[in-house]
Parts: structure tokens; C-alpha cells; sequence
């Protein structure tokens, strides 16, 4: 039997698996759909990022809390005392990443800012592992850090050019600061992440639960800001409800598909991770965000200029470069030409 070409050829593996073809459907779907909520949410709202972030972060603790604790009587495998240093940290980055948006930064350069994760996660690694790399991962990564400074620039241009005043352009220049963080602050719990799991072994729906239940109470400092958006959110424009016949203010609707999508996609994530190796994985998560900031651009007619495709190219063949998904690809064309030849 042929082995079908190209990136089909690659897939073709977990494609013949059904919970596999399961998990990228969530993937596709959850997370564009969550990227799409976000945006009509952020764009009405832009300030409204820690009602979101404690809307998600509930609804998953709620979710985990029933079914992988068994109500509270599931004990955690890792100590209680490492999740809470993760769990600082990923509600750092969170909650940082969604109130970035309220700095003026658009939804795609939001976006590609958070594809730079590698370089982050290469520098640290560098740093605190002690890590070393073969020069294809520094070119991939020298790619990655072009592309988001091509995007950033152009990005920072159009600021200038819409808004003279200076305080305008300091404004995103803060967003942009807590988004380099955020990245930063998002690689030093991955390997936090990594030598926790390699003490404990895996328990990824576990850390998953743990991570959103315990930083619960830190939203009490930000309890302020949450019920002012609530009232916000409860004066939007009404809308009815076909099935259960209610009258809801359409803010609370795109609400509660954005916190359900975000359910959807990490559950889809989570079951990629389980059944596929971490190159098949990444390349569904890259093609999901480049479909994603397609979409924002077309639908939301985000200003986008040819740099930004640039950059925004140049930061996807970063990654596929980093992930040797190219290489992997260059593989399964070979395999079908030898099995052609045959």
C-alpha cells in the first residue's frame, strides 16, 4: 500500500486512529473558536481579560474538582507545595497575557508574540539547564526572533501613525513589555514543569486541575475589576435564547462559549499529547494558531500589512524548523518515492 503524500504521508499514522482524528478536531475547533470569543469579547471590552481569565479558570477547577478528585477525595501524587510554586506562576502569565490586551495590542500580534514561546524556552534552557543546541535550532529560533521583531515593528508603526500623542505609544510599549514577560514567565514553569514530572512522573490532568483550582483566591485581588466587568457585561445588547427561550445579555453568551471552547481545547491538546508524539503534536497546534490569526485577520479586519505577512511567515518556518517537521516531511516524500519505485 502507497503511503499518501506529503503532510498527509506524516499524519497518516494517527489519522488511522479515531481518538487521534478526535483530538485535532477539538483542537481545530476549540481553540479557533476560543480565539474568535476572545477577540469579540476584548474588542467590546478590552480591559476585560481577568473576568475571563477567572471565568476559565473556574469552570476547569469546577470540571477537575468532580472528576479527576472524586469530590476532594483523590490525593495529589505531586506535593501540594511544588503546584503552588507552578500554580504562581501560571497565574502570573495568565492573567498578564489576557490583560495585555488592554494595552492597544491586537489580536494577531498578540498572537504571533505568543508563537515566540521557543526562543524563550531555548534561552532559558541555555541559561538554567545548561542546555546546548545544534545550529539548525539557533537558526530556527534566530527565524522566530525576526519574524516577531518585523511584526512588532510594523505593529508599533501603525500605533504612531493612528495616535500622535506619546503616552499613547508608552501605553503599548507596556503591553508589549508584560507580553516578553508573560513568554519568559510561561518557559521557566515549563521547566519547572519538566523536572516536576520527571520526580513524579506524568500526571497531566492532575497539574491540570491543580493549576486552575489553587490560584482561585488570587482573584480576590482583582475582585474589584472582575464585578465591574460583570456590570459591564450585564448592560450589553440582549439577545434570545432559541432553545431555552431566555433574554441574555450577549456578552455573557460569547462568555460562556469562550470559557467552554477553552475547555475543549486544552481537553483536545491533552488527548493529542497522550497519543502522539510531541512532533505531530506541535505541528497541529502551529497550523491551528496560523488558521486562527487567518481568521482574525479576514473576519475582524485587523490591519495587516505585507511586513506583517513577513514576519508572520517567517516566524511559522521558524517553527516547523525547530520541530524538524520539515525534515519529517522531506522523510515521508522519500519513503513514497521508494515505495513507488517498488
Amino acid at each position: 500500500r502507497l503511503v499518501p503524500f506529503g503532510v498527509t504521508g506524516l499524519l497518516e499514522p494517527i489519522l488511522n486512529n479515531m481518538g487521534t482524528a478526535f483530538a485535532i478536531i477539538l483542537v481545530f475547533v476549540g481553540c479557533c473558536s476560543n480565539v474568535v470569543t476572545l477577540e469579540l469579547l476584548v474588542r467590546e471590552f478590552p480591559g476585560c481579560g481577568n473576568l475571563v481569565t477567572f471565568a476559565q479558570f473556574l469552570f476547569i477547577a469546577l470540571e477537575g474538582f468532580i472528576f479527576e478528585t472524586n469530590f476532594g477525595r483523590r490525593k495529589a501524587v505531586i506535593p501540594i507545595r511544588n503546584y503552588m510554586i507552578m500554580v504562581t506562576m501560571f497565574f502570573t502569565v495568565s492573567v498578564v497575557n489576557n490583560y495585555a490586551l488592554n494595552f492597544n495590542i491586537a489580536m494577531p500580534l498578540h498572537m504571533i508574540f505568543r508563537s515566540g514561546s521557543l526562543i524563550a524556552n531555548m534561552i532559558l534552557g541555555i541559561i538554567i539547564l545548561k542546555k546546548r543546541y545544534s545550529t539548525g535550532k539557533y537558526l530556527s529560533i534566530a527565524l522566530v526572533s525576526a519574524g516577531i521583531f518585523i511584526c512588532t515593528i510594523m505593529s508599533a508603526k501603525q500605533v504612531v501613525s493612528k495616535e500622535e500623542s506619546f503616552s499613547v505609544f508608552v501605553h503599548w510599549l507596556i503591553g508589549i513589555a508584560m507580553l516578553t514577560f508573560a513568554l519568559l514567565m510561561s518557559a521557566r514553569m515549563g521547566i519547572f514543569q519538566e523536572t516536576l514530572y520527571k520526580q513524579y512522573g506524568k500526571h497531566p490532568k492532575e497539574a491540570l486541575f491543580y493549576n486552575h483550582c489553587l490560584p482561585l483566591p488570587g482573584f480576590l485581588l482583582l475582585s474589584t475589576d472582575i464585578y465591574n466587568y460583570c456590570n459591564h457585561f450585564s448592560q450589553s445588547t440582549p439577545v434570545l435564547v432559541p432553545v431555552v427561550g431566555l433574554t441574555v445579555p450577549i456578552m455573557w453568551i460569547y462568555l460562556l462559549i469562550n470559557v467552554i471552547t477553552q475547555y475543549v481545547c486544552i481537553r483536545g491538546v491533552f488527548i493529542l499529547t497522550t497519543e502522539c508524539t510531541s512532533l505531530t503534536v506541535t505541528l497541529v497546534v502551529t497550523l491551528r494558531k496560523f488558521l486562527s490569526l487567518i481568521f482574525s485577520i479576514i473576519y475582524f479586519q485587523n490591519p495587516f500589512t505585507a511586513w506583517h505577512w513577513l514576519g508572520t511567515f517567517v516566524v511559522f518556518v521558524g517553527t516547523l524548523l525547530y520541530t524538524e517537521v520539515l525534515s519529517s516531511i522531506q522523510a515521508a516524500l522519500r519513503g513514497t518515492r521508494t515505495k513507488k519505485a517498488e
